[in-house]
């Protein structure tokens, strides 16, 4: 029985000589392999739908815990800007990479919907960075490093917060405040709306550059402390955002 399940292809793993295997993150079973029979050969219908960063709809028959087998594909958006530009194919193999490392701690349908609305978003044309941090932000609650948006990380003052830091993990008060650098307080109000917008609803996003660049480098701080999480997709995308 054909079963039809909305997904997107993390990567893909050759297969015999003219087969592949097709890891594809879905809502309802979190990531699953598919074998795609002649998927490598030039006449095969599969070829160009089983490409890595493919979204649609996988007409498959499904086998739980095991390899399911591809019928077909229904493309739901052929992400055509992404795969035209080689920074934001960095920043979904950055996403793609992080995502797959948190939902091996347990499946999430809400992680889900965070990944595919911000690749959409991405595709849309609205600022990378933003939205890789926005999504960075969420995950941290399904990595169990969730960010405290309520009070100084150091003694629990809940007033005359100054600043964020990435070492201490997350707001600094006046009184705590010893060599850390000050940031803009606008970076502090943006940090926390960061945390609480819904991506599918975003139309538009217009941060200043110093906000954006305090964000992301608190961010990358936290992530290296706090997560245990080193990827290589983002190492190569930091050098890229370097030489721009």
């Amino acid at each position: 029985m054909i079963k039809q399940i909305e997904g997107f292809i993390v990567n893909e793993i050759p297969y015999k000589e003219s087969s592949k295997i097709i890891n594809v993150f879905t809502k309802e079973h979190g990531i699953i392999g598919i074998t795609c029979k002649g998927a490598k050969s030039l006449k095969s219908s599969l070829r160009a739908v089983t490409t890595k960063y493919t979204y649609g709809i996988f007409n498959i028959y499904f086998k739980e815990n095991k390899l399911s087998t591809l019928n077909s594909v229904d493309i739901i958006d052929n992400l055509s800007n992404i795969k035209q530009d080689l920074t934001l194919i960095s920043y979904v193999t950055y996403i793609t990479e992080l995502v797959t490392q948190v939902v091996k701690q347990g499946e999430s349908q809400e992680v889900y919907d965070i990944f595919i609305n911000t690749i959409l978003k991405l595709n849309q044309g609205l600022d990378p960075l933003i939205l890789t941090n926005i999504l960075e932000i969420k995950m941290l609650d399904y990595l169990g490093v969730s960010l405290n948006f309520n009070s100084c990380n150091i003694c629990g003052n809940k007033t005359n917060i100054v600043t964020i830091d990435g070492d201490v993990g997350g707001y600094v008060c006046k009184d705590c405040l010893t060599n850390e650098i000050i940031v803009s307080p606008n970076t502090i109000k943006m940090l926390r709306m960061y945390y609480y917008v819904d991506i599918k609803s975003i139309t538009k996003l217009k941060i200043s550059l110093n906000t954006k660049n305090e964000i992301n480098e608190f961010l990358s701080k936290y992530y290296d402390r706090y997560t245990g999480l080193y990827l290589k997709s983002k190492n190569f995308l930091d050098k890229i955002l370097k030489m721009q």
